[in-house]
């Protein structure tokens, strides 16, 4: 299992206001380990190794070197600004490569149906990730799952999904990954346009009008 090695301080000063701007103004980030049954500690981590593991992928095992010790961790949430989507804080959560971990994991479509060129089938994404359970070492960054044998008539559900070795379905089995939809065509044909005009009731001023015109028509017929 790729591995993504970096470096924390412990944190000093929380709640003394000017202390988070200071933080930052060093290109750091505050964050929070916890978990493994020890104390949360509240540490600092440089955006640069926040970037390294954003591009390492989901599920990363992350080796964090903190007060002359090592320990693992995966990274539980990073938290991102609204307007300039910068770091502001992560959460770190202490993992023992002897234990099973449930843990949310991404999948990735492949593959394209024979029914999406012969009837314009639509792909519809409904489930994007699955819950699993595995040993560390054993945790995926995502799931693919290709999808070219799918027709119209059989979509894919969650237990349908061949997972990787040492890796357990948390997730419902039925709950339903993706399937196809047959695009509808909302214009009204011609026919039934018109039928739906000849179906339609008529009101009491329409009625009053015709009623009168045939009335002048049969006046003029006697004259």
């Amino acid at each position: 299992m790729e591995k993504v090695s970096i470096q924390a301080t412990s944190r000093e000063g929380i709640g003394v206001k000017g202390t988070l701007s200071q933080i930052r103004a060093e290109k750091k980030v505050p964050a929070v380990l916890y978990g493994g049954h020890k104390e949360p500690v509240s540490i600092t981590v440089s955006v640069k190794d926040l970037d390294k593991i954003v591009k390492a992928g989901k599920n990363t095992l992350i080796e964090i070197s903190l007060n002359g010790a090592a320990e693992l961790a995966l990274v539980k949430e990073i938290q991102y600004h609204a307007v300039t989507d910068n770091f502001i804080h992560a959460d770190f959560q202490r993992v023992s490569m002897k234990d099973k971990m449930d843990v949310v994991v991404p999948l990735k479509l492949e593959g394209t149906p024979a029914d999406v060129a012969n009837y314009g089938a639509i792909i519809e994404h409904i489930l994007r990730e699955l819950e699993v359970r595995a040993l560390v070492s054993a945790i995926p960054h995502e799931i693919v799952v290709d999808i070219t044998p799918m027709t119209i008539n059989k979509g894919i559900l969650a237990g349908d999904i061949k997972l990787p070795q040492g890796v357990e379905l948390i997730t419902d089995k039925e709950a339903p990954v993706v399937h196809l939809a047959i695009p509808k065509d909302d214009t009204p044909a011609p026919v039934a346009a018109a039928d739906a005009a000849a179906a339609q009731p008529e009101s009491s001023s329409t009625k009053g009008k015709k009623d009168e015109e045939g009335n002048l028509a049969k006046d003029a017929a006697k004259k």
